[in-house]
């Protein structure tokens, strides 16, 4: 994490024992870098309600309260796009609800947030798009050679 700009922050003593219990089970992470992300999710929760941070293994992302990650909702709402490139901003959004349960709320909830923060999404989506494709080609690969 690169340096910023350094502040002086008082907490009370239970938030920072809490804070130092934190970094003692997280090697690699100081007190300011804990803090630093804990702030950082903070501020994107009050800007995006309905959006939270949640640790899995793929790490830590953002997730819908109550539902799946953003850029799951993001993968949906491309898929619609392209599959239906006729359809406007409301019939996406239906499409996507229709095809994967989430509320509309929540999708335009997740295209809010993506908005914000497009090239973390992107990044994540990449990711996962990789890790597919690659447990895909080892599938095919098992299949081919298992095959009679």
């Amino acid at each position: 994490m690169s340096s910023g700009t350094p502040r002086s922050i008082r907490f009370d003593q239970r938030v920072s024992d809490r804070l130092a219990a934190y970094v003692a089970g997280h090697p690699g992470w100081s007190g300011s870098s804990a803090a630093n992300r804990f702030v950082d999710e903070a501020l994107r929760m009050e800007d995006h309600p309905g959006v939270i941070f949640r640790e899995g293994p793929t790490g830590r992302r953002a997730v819908l309260i109550g539902g799946p990650d953003v850029r799951e909702v993001i993968r949906a709402v491309r898929s619609a796009r392209r599959s239906e490139p006729g359809l406007d901003a409301e019939q996406i959004i239906a499409l996507v609800t229709a095809t994967t349960g989430v509320s509309a709320s929540l999708v335009d909830t997740a295209i809010r947030y993506w908005a914000a923060y497009p090239d973390e999404i992107d990044i994540w989506i990449d990711e996962v798009e990789v890790f597919e494709e690659q447990q895909l080609r080892a599938w095919e690969r098992r299949q081919d050679l298992l095959a009679r």
